[in-house]
C-alpha cells in the first residue's frame, strides 16, 4: 500500500512543486454494486475487529457519504486498529499522524521550505496529502494544531502561505481521542466536531469476541495480513453512485425536522448546525446504497441521528447537572418529530431493493 503523497501542482501556482494527484471523475456505480463493494470492505474489517459489524457499516457508510469518521472510546478496545483496518481496505494513499501536545499545524499540513539552488520556497506536503488520513489521539495535541485540520476536512484543501493546493479524491480523516476526562486531552473545538461526519464508540466486545480475539490476535497482529479489497478508484465510483441515491422532498423537510428540533430543545444549548443536517442525508443515501435501495427511507435517517448529531451537541448546564446525555435528546427528538406521509416520502417510478 502506498503511503506517500501523490501529486500535481496547486491550483494557485502553476510549476509549483507537485503535491497531489489530478481528480479523476468516476462514473456512478449501480446500487448493485455499492452493497456488494460495500459488504467486501467491511467483511475485511470484520477479521480485525471481532464483533462490531455494525459499527464497521457505520464506518463504511462514511467513507461513501465523502465524510469523516471520529472513533472515541477508552483507551485499549481497538479504535486506531479500526482505523487501520478501514485504512488498509483500500489500495489507495495513507498516512499516519500521532498527535501530540508538542505536534506543530505544520507537521500536519506541511511548510515551504527554502531551496537554496532554486533560490525559491519549495512545498513540502504534510500528511494530510493522502486519501485515508488517521489521526490518532486527535485530542492530545493542542487546539492551535488541531484547528490545522479545519480547512482540509471541510475544503478539500490546504492553504499555505497563500497558497492554496486542493487534495485528491477520495478524502476522508479517520480521527480516534480518549474521552475528555483522561489525563493530557484538550477539548475538540466545536468547529472541528461539527467537522466530522460520525462519531463512534467500539465499546468493550462481548465475551465471545473477546474470546476469539485470544486466540486470532496472540500469535500475530492480523493488521500485518490484511491486503486491500478495494481501490481509490472503485470507492470514487461508489461515491458518485452514492450521490445519485433518491432522496424524496419529505424526507429533506424531516431531515430538517429533526435538526431544527435539537435547537428547540431546552436540554440543549446549541443544536445540530445546517451542516450536520446535510451531512445526516449523504450518510442516509449512503447507507441506504450499502443496504441495496436507490431511495432513502425515514428509518434511515433514524438509526444514523445518534452517530451523526450526538458529537455536535452542547448540552445546557441543566441538563448536564440531571445525567441527560446527547443520545437521550435525540432518542425525544425522534419521538417527537412526525414521520412524513409514506406516499410523499416513497421514491417516484421504479427503485430496487435489494433481496
Amino acid at each position: 500500500m502506498d503511503t506517500a503523497g501523490a501529486g500535481t501542482a496547486p491550483r494557485d501556482r502553476p510549476g509549483s512543486a507537485s503535491v497531489v494527484a489530478p481528480f479523476r471523475s468516476q462514473a456512478p456505480a449501480p446500487v448493485d454494486t455499492v452493497a456488494e463493494a460495500a459488504d467486501r470492505v467491511a467483511a475485511n474489517i470484520d477479521r480485525v475487529i471481532e464483533g462490531k459489524h455494525d459499527i464497521v457499516r457505520l464506518g463504511v457508510a462514511v467513507l461513501l457519504a465523502e465524510g469523516h469518521l471520529l472513533i472515541e472510546d477508552v483507551p485499549g478496545v481497538g479504535k486506531t486498529t479500526f482505523a487501520k483496518a478501514l485504512a488498509r481496505s483500500i489500495d489507495c494513499t495513507v498516512r499516519r499522524v500521532q498527535f501530540t501536545p508538542d505536534l506543530l499545524p505544520s507537521d500536519v499540513t506541511g511548510v515551504s521550505v527554502y531551496n537554496a539552488e532554486e533560490r525559491d520556497f519549495e512545498f513540502k506536503p504534510g500528511p494530510v496529502f493522502a486519501n485515508l488520513v488517521v489521526g490518532d489521539e486527535i485530542n492530545r495535541a493542542s487546539p492551535k494544531t488541531q484547528a490545522a485540520l479545519l480547512e482540509c476536512m471541510e475544503e478539500r484543501q490546504v492553504t499555505v502561505d497563500a497558497v492554496t493546493y486542493p487534495l485528491e479524491s477520495p478524502f476522508m480523516v479517520l480521527a480516534t481521542q480518549n474521552p475528555i476526562e483522561m489525563e493530557g486531552t484538550y477539548p475538540l473545538p466545536e468547529a472541528q466536531r461539527d467537522r466530522f461526519t460520525a462519531r463512534i464508540s467500539l465499546g468493550y466486545p462481548n465475551r465471545q469476541a473477546e474470546i476469539a480475539m485470544l486466540g486470532e490476535h496472540a500469535a500475530e497482529d492480523p493488521l500485518d495480513t490484511l491486503a486491500p479489497v478495494s481501490t481509490s478508484a472503485e470507492v470514487r465510483a461508489l461515491i458518485a453512485g452514492v450521490r445519485g441515491v433518491f432522496v424524496a422532498d419529505a424526507l429533506k423537510a424531516y431531515a430538517v425536522d429533526l435538526a431544527d428540533a435539537t435547537r428547540r430543545s431546552r436540554s440543549v444549548r446549541l443544536g445540530a448546525s445546517p451542516r450536520a443536517t446535510l451531512q445526516l442525508l449523504r450518510t442516509g443515501k449512503a447507507w441506504a446504497a450499502m443496504e441495496g435501495r436507490d431511495y432513502v427511507v425515514p428509518d434511515d435517517l433514524q438509526s444514523l441521528l445518534a452517530p451523526v448529531l450526538a458529537h455536535r451537541l452542547l448540552l445546557s448546564a441543566e441538563a448536564q447537572l440531571s445525567g441527560i446525555s446527547s443520545d437521550q435528546v435525540l432518542s425525544s427528538v425522534v419521538q417527537s418529530v412526525p414521520l412524513p406521509d409514506q406516499r410523499s416520502a416513497g421514491p417516484n417510478g421504479h427503485h430496487r431493493s435489494r433481496p
